[in-house]
């Protein structure tokens, strides 16, 4: 049986699993994301797999790249990204091409969501319309993500939806799946504030979602975003649309 937070009672859609220590946590990520794609490349002709960055799930990406699957058949695309240079040492694109797509995975298909920066265009413009592409490109190609691979920041945030940040009210509300996020001021975001995002829209068309934790701090964190409550508050809360998978390790 999952063992959840003793501290917590867990929205009855969360589903709560701890990993005995961190090579357990991996092999367990890389099954459950494994198993997603599987699933939807045995009924359909692709699979989409949505990737998050930071330093949590890189060593589950690596392990994954190695799986053997038809990865010819996989469209790895992002959660979010940073409205930086494909090559910025920020940039989530960057984090998938270097931990993922390499070896089996090299196969997949990648779709940025941040396109070659100009810097001669008006950020705000560029912005919209790269938001513009993603959303039009789920819509033509009928998008479905198998598996959303997330994370969670201190201050409650998933994807890059932050506490308080410009935009995020609308990405909370929207029915496209990506938004402009602008988190000036949000201490989670740091100093690359303007961000792509999945909505709370985008978190719910997909078929299973997938958040990775590690340590104490993130435990404690998901046990009060559990709580009744806003999703403005803790926006991680827009991932608990249905089923929330939550593996979790020291």
């Amino acid at each position: 049986m999952p063992t959840v937070p003793d501290n917590a009672h867990l929205d009855a859609r969360i589903d709560w699993r701890s990993a005995d220590d961190a090579a357990h946590w991996i092999q367990t990520a890389v099954d459950t994301i494994a198993g997603a794609l599987a699933r939807d490349l045995d009924a359909q002709p692709r699979a989409l797999l949505l990737l998050s960055g930071g330093g949590t799930p890189g060593p589950v990406h690596r392990a994954l790249a190695d799986v053997a699957l038809d990865w010819s058949r996989v469209d790895v695309s992002l959660v979010d990204d940073r409205w930086v240079p494909a090559d910025d040492a920020a940039s989530n694109a960057r984090l998938a091409r270097e931990t993922l797509l390499h070896g089996r995975a090299a196969a997949a298909r990648f779709l940025p969501l941040v396109p070659a920066i100009d810097p001669a265009e008006d950020t705000a413009d560029a912005m919209t319309a790269a938001v513009d592409a993603a959303n039009a490109r789920w819509r033509e190609q009928g998008l479905v993500p198998a598996i959303a691979v997330l994370g969670m920041g201190d201050d409650g945030h998933t994807a890059s939806l932050f506490p308080g940040a410009r935009g995020v009210d609308h990405a909370l509300a929207t029915p496209l799946p990506y938004a402009a996020i602008d988190a000036h001021g949000c201490p989670g975001a740091g100093t690359l504030p303007l961000r792509i995002s999945l909505t709370a829209a985008g978190l719910a068309a997909a078929r299973q979602r997938l958040l990775l934790l590690r340590g104490d701090t993130k435990r404690e964190v998901l046990a009060r975003a559990a709580a009744p409550g806003p999703v403005a508050q803790y926006p991680v809360r827009a991932a608990f649309a249905d089923t929330l998978d939550v593996l979790w390790c020291a």
